[in-house]
């Protein structure tokens, strides 16, 4: 099963079966805030943000912690498994990323603001990869939620794929999507960080700051 190139999608119906329920518990409360791990219930005007950036682990640490987030996970979207595990996801035979999920305040952090530090924490111009890390789970990702952060997307990767271009640093490879189906990683993964301190932390990076005029 995880002898394959893990830097190619699976052909469509070639997926792993995955199951049909989540088979493992999840925590009820977030180990950082204070509000629930499990957020399918989104609070009244709040939205849900989701991104893929590479390891998951750093990705959600870097949103945690920003005024207006009430809540964040980690979890698997954009593939065909139906509730994967780690080690399948690793395989690269669901076809999904490693993704945060971010439920904020849209009154208190912009969109904007939250596709600006996606693109800044990492390196959105790697294809299957981050740095050292190296499959399909590690791919770019932008999954929108509403119309108005697929606008909103878009656009600020036009403009930040331009500074790069100039900068002659590559072309941005994001993949930006309607939000597919969020599977919830195992517990141990969720706030990782947090109950790991000195835990793996790599994210590439252009060293690109997002334009200040835009």
């Amino acid at each position: 099963m995880f002898g394959r190139d893990k830097s190619s999608l699976p052909e469509p119906g070639k997926a792993l079966a995955g199951r049909p329920e989540r088979p493992w518990h999840l925590a009820a409360q977030h180990a950082v805030l204070d509000a629930p791990l499990v957020t399918d219930e989104v609070p009244a005007g709040h939205e849900v943000a989701i991104f893929g950036l590479g390891c998951f682990w750093g990705a959600e640490e870097a949103y945690w912690g920003l005024d207006g987030v009430f809540s964040t996970s980690v979890g698997y979207a954009g593939g065909e498994t139906p509730h994967p595990s780690y080690e399948e996801v690793c395989s690269g035979r669901t076809g999904h990323t490693e993704a945060v999920r971010i439920v904020y305040d849209p009154t208190r952090v912009a969109f904007a603001d939250l596709v600006k530090r996606f693109f800044e924490i990492h390196d959105p111009t790697q294809g299957m990869r981050q740095g050292n890390d190296v499959g399909t789970q590690y791919r770019s990702a932008i999954y929108w939620t509403t119309p108005a952060q697929e606008e909103t997307a878009r656009e600020l990767t036009e403009v930040y794929g331009a500074e790069l271009e100039r900068r002659r640093l590559g072309s941005i490879t994001t993949e930006i999507k309607p939000a597919p189906e969020y599977y919830y990683a195992e517990d141990p993964h969720q706030q990782y960080l947090a109950k790991n301190p000195f835990g793996y932390r790599c994210h590439a990076n252009t060293g690109v700051r997002f334009p200040q005029t835009a």
